[in-house]
């Protein structure tokens, strides 16, 4: 046992006034700061004229690549990717800064259509680099407090567009997490006792989606112990709408099971399709069964802002919670997502506090209501409200309102383009999306699905090897776009049909000429099929 006394421990610490530091380690001269601010600010001067030109003027000029393919050991090779026992000069660090620009996937170009995520805006990304220049978690007032005030605000006013006067929420990193938060805050009003005794206190649980919703509610189900057997798919109409008929037969089919049910997923906008479920008789079904009623708004969500389309989620206001991604349709970057709650009794804190001592003190000199760190499952959180918040200052609600409507304007665009190049007996398009398996005119949302048939297969529907060969189409021409650079959009099968083209139409960025140039461009990738 070391019995020397306390101030003679620290004595053999600390150096001696007359000591020189670097004594204490030869390396390291601690007089002087390790980090040379002027040095680092000079390289940062630098390193922003290279993004603004490789990312954000080339990266978003029609005339440059969407990409530069390369095949992953070839890349490797270019981008030197090891990392060694010494740094490296600051030039070089530089070319490294042109060749992660050069070789990445510039999902600001306009005619990049290949997620549910596209195109720049310039204050949002202000305050994304101002988020990262500030570094600061958001879960206390004292270490932020602009963000903690401005979080509340911007939930509220996001909470308001749903149509509650008041409520809660958190920001969260991406969709999938919201959609977690929804499920287990669902749990928790359902069955308190879970967050002390766990899962052997409770009976079955079920929980109710459509076949089309997003796969974070098997992941969600999975996570939390629920079970992904414990997922009841309900029937999707010819639109990918959930059919409510279904869902109340689905209900009491888990109830004939022994499960009991407790939380509904509806969706607006879904992934491929871009389908709305009817949000008013779900509300019913769910008032009547006394269920939790989530909308996983992450997608579709951004409809509210416009008076032409907010109709799509009618009855949103009588759910109990929100996913909502500004990042996607709202162009904040990546990442913002939010879930918004209805509740005002403080659940989301009360289901996910673990009251730290050393962060949730309550005698600090403050508001200690101020601290929403315990809301969270996470301790450290990123600020993802600045950049949303910057960008709604910038151009307002209106501004809001019309990239949603030039949004669907352009997919109607795009949509008229094709219906007038199918009238030509020789099209070299098929619709799969709404026109082909029902009678509606027009696409709900923005999300534009189709095939393209090559000359080899125009007329011959009928062939025994017509859809085998159909299912190949899309993957080769997918091919050829990404290694030629021209352009990007997605492709999947969906149930019974084989792989067809998703394209997605949001970005601001977008003209009619992007439009007509995606429709030739396929033509003359895929007619040589």
């Amino acid at each position: 046992r070391n019995t020397t006394p306390r101030t003679n421990i620290h004595r053999h610490l600390l150096p001696r006034p007359d000591q020189n530091t670097t004594q204490l380690h030869p390396l390291l001269n601690m007089n002087e700061p390790l980090l040379d601010n002027s040095e680092g600010q000079l390289f940062l001067t630098e390193a922003f004229k290279v993004i603004i030109e490789e990312v954000l003027c080339k990266g978003t000029d029609v005339k440059e690549k969407v990409c530069e393919w390369r095949e992953p050991e070839e890349l490797a090779a270019l981008l030197d990717l090891e990392l060694r026992e010494n740094g490296e000069p600051q030039h070089q660090l530089l070319q490294r800064i042109r060749d992660v620009a050069k070789y990445s996937v510039k999902t600001n170009h306009p005619r990049f259509f290949n997620q549910l995520f596209a195109g720049v805006d310039y204050h949002a990304l202000t305050g994304r680099f101002l988020t990262e220049a500030l570094n600061t978690s958001q879960y206390t007032y004292e270490v932020a407090p602009v963000f903690v005030l401005m979080e509340g605000e911007v939930l509220s006013k996001l909470r308001s567009l749903v149509g509650w006067a008041e409520g809660d929420g958190i920001f969260c990193p991406g969709g999938t997490m919201s959609n977690m938060y929804a499920m287990n805050v669902a749990r928790y009003r359902a069955f308190p006792e879970v967050k002390l005794k766990g899962m052997w206190s409770l009976p079955r649980l079920a929980v109710f989606t459509s076949q089309q919703s997003h796969y974070s509610v098997m992941k969600a189900a999975a996570f939390q112990g629920i079970g992904t057997e414990n997922v009841f798919k309900v029937k999707v109409d010819d639109r990918g709408c959930m059919i409510p008929e279904d869902l109340g037969e689905t209900i009491e089919l888990a109830k004939s099971q022994g499960a009991v049910p407790f939380f509904v997923h509806a969706t607006s906008g879904t992934t491929v399709q871009g389908a709305f479920d009817p949000l008013e008789p779900i509300a019913d079904i769910c008032d009547r069964q006394g269920l939790w009623m989530h909308v996983d708004a992450a997608w579709g969500g951004s409809v509210l802002f416009s008076k032409e389309h907010k109709h799509l989620m009618r009855g949103v206001e009588r759910a109990d919670s929100v996913t909502w991604n500004p990042h996607k349709m709202m162009l904040t970057g990546l990442q913002c997502s939010a879930i918004l709650l209805k509740d005002t009794t403080h659940l989301l804190k009360h289901c996910h506090s673990a009251d730290a001592k050393y962060l949730f003190q309550q005698d600090k000199f403050y508001d200690t209501s101020l601290d929403t760190g315990d809301k969270s499952i996470q301790c450290g959180r990123k600020v993802d409200c600045l950049k949303l918040w910057l960008m709604w200052k910038a151009v307002g609600s209106k501004g809001l309102e019309e990239r949603v409507d030039r949004a669907v304007a352009h997919t109607r665009y795009l949509v008229e383009e094709m219906k007038r190049r199918e009238e030509n007996i020789s099209s070299p398009f098929y619709l799969t999306y709404v026109f082909c398996f029902c009678s509606v005119e027009q696409p709900l949302f923005v999300n534009v699905c189709f095939w393209f048939i090559p000359p080899s297969l125009r007329g011959k529907e009928n062939s025994p090897d017509y859809n085998d060969r159909l299912s190949k189409v899309a993957p080769v021409i997918k091919e050829r776009m990404m290694k030629q650079g021209t352009m990007m959009l997605g492709y999947q099968p969906q149930g019974g049909r084989v792989n067809f083209f998703r394209m997605i139409v949001i970005s601001p960025q977008l003209s009619h000429q992007d439009m007509s140039f995606c429709l030739n461009e396929i033509e003359r990738l895929g007619n040589d099929l």
